[in-house]
């Protein structure tokens, strides 16, 4: 007997479908149309194909003082890959010392980092602020994304995978003769190859949101990042341009969008195989 299809997962999956790409859509629409309508309510689910040298505009030149949105994506792409790929390396590197070498107060180690999780950011906003002005890193591309790279969540999670190692695979490194960063260059980071690949995307998209420490670090109209743009296009209810504020927020969600695509397998592998 053939199964039959789950009509209601199917009629649930279709309505989540909508609910997250109607506004995406309403936005896209919005930024074809005048200004004056979307003021009005006027707003039309059918965007007029004529106006879409809205986003050639934004793209190229900017607008309300801006700096051109090409430019500013660059800058949220450079610090999503830096933040990203910091954390990344840093967790691996703390959560490989903290499972596979014995040294005094090796717990007490993870468990402070374990802690660190309890603060949220925005306790550690004076402190990091003040350690930024102390190095200089103020106004600077680099203060937009060294203070971000330490993540105790990675940490965690790559802890979690590395016990997973059985111990007889180590005892067999040793006995081959290899050493500290061959054992972690040869077997554990291919073992977490899916489960990098998946905290890449969580933390690519969470560098590419970022708003709060951009807006504090960098008051360089230059170091603008795509989010802090998109507020600064807001200015006065009567005179932002929206659909020029929306054809920026459709071209900010491109990157980000491209990435899961691109990585989509292996960020489900990573997931799954996390549950393992």
């Amino acid at each position: 007997m053939k199964d039959r299809p789950d009509y209601l997962a199917h009629a649930v999956l279709i309505l989540g479908v909508v609910l997250f790409a109607l506004p995406v859509w309403l936005v896209f629409a919005g930024s074809t149309q005048d200004s004056d309508a979307i003021m009005r309510g006027d707003l039309s689910l059918i965007p007029h194909l004529s106006n879409l040298s809205v986003y050639k505009r934004v793209l190229l030149h900017g607008t309300m003082g801006t700096e051109p949105v090409w430019h500013m994506l660059m800058i949220s792409f450079g610090m999503a890959m830096a933040i990203a790929c910091g954390k990344i390396v840093i967790s691996i590197l703390s959560a490989y010392a903290v499972v596979f070498f014995r040294f005094p107060f090796r717990q007490v180690a993870f468990w402070l980092i374990f802690v660190t999780l309890m603060l949220p950011v925005e306790v550690r906003i004076i402190p990091t602020y003040a350690v930024m002005a102390d190095f200089g890193l103020i106004n600077t591309f680099t203060g937009l994304w060294v203070p971000l790279i330490a993540s105790a969540t990675a940490t965690l999670l790559f802890r979690q995978v590395f016990t997973a190692i059985p111990d007889e695979l180590v005892e067999a490194a040793r006995i081959d003769g290899a050493g500290p960063l061959r054992f972690l260059w040869d077997i554990v980071l291919p073992v977490s190859r899916a489960n990098i690949a998946a905290l890449f995307v969580i933390l690519f998209v969470y560098g590419w949101n970022q708003y709060l420490w951009p807006l504090l670090v960098a008051t360089n109209q230059g170091l603008d990042t795509i989010v802090i743009g998109i507020v600064k296009m807001i200015g006065e209810e009567t005179q932002t341009d929206w659909g020029a504020v929306m054809a920026t927020a459709v071209l900010a969600l491109v990157p980000p969008v491209l990435v899961v695509v691109l990585m989509q397998r292996w960020f489900v592998a990573g997931l799954t195989e996390g549950e393992k």
